[in-house]
């Protein structure tokens, strides 16, 4: 059985971002190449922030995500990031990275995939994620970068 990813906005972006030509060619490299391995999931918090992009992008990003299976945003997923809230893992600003986190842990996803080191792909952070989960009862996903799940030969 195929392991589950998740990915975050960040993902999407840095697929067309041509000011980061880095993170654009390993997510390119890693969409193209081995994405497919993976059952895939976007959440209609992703799409919400990919619509409020302007053109001609939106319709560029929207397309990279039409055929990955949506997310909705349970109940359970909002309170969870409430509770990362104010347990002070996230600022209150920063409530779509909370709720980014949240989605993964409901759903069981293995990976979630994001380029947000601020806010997200941090030790720190995640280390707190994975105390509050963990004592909360809810599933800790596993936070990485696309280079993370590049296969090297």
């Amino acid at each position: 059985m195929k392991q589950s990813l998740y990915l975050e906005t960040s993902v999407v972006g840095a697929y067309l971002d041509n000011g980061e030509p880095f993170r654009r060619d390993m997510t390119i490299r890693w969409w193209e190449h081995e994405l497919s391995e993976y059952r895939a999931y976007v959440s209609i918090l992703v799409r919400r922030e990919l619509e409020c992009l302007a053109q001609p992008h939106r319709d560029s990003y929207l397309n990279l995500i039409k055929d990955i299976e949506q997310l909705e945003l349970p109940e359970e997923a909002a309170i969870l990031a409430e509770g990362y809230i104010s347990r002070g893992i996230f600022k209150r600003k920063f409530i779509g990275d909370a709720l980014h986190v949240a989605v993964a842990s409901v759903y069981k996803i293995d990976y979630l995939v994001t380029w947000n080191f601020g806010h997200v792909a941090n030790v720190r952070k995640q280390a707190r994620v994975r105390l509050f989960n963990t004592a909360a009862g809810f599933f800790v996903p596993n936070i990485v970068t696309p280079e993370f799940l590049v296969h090297t030969v």
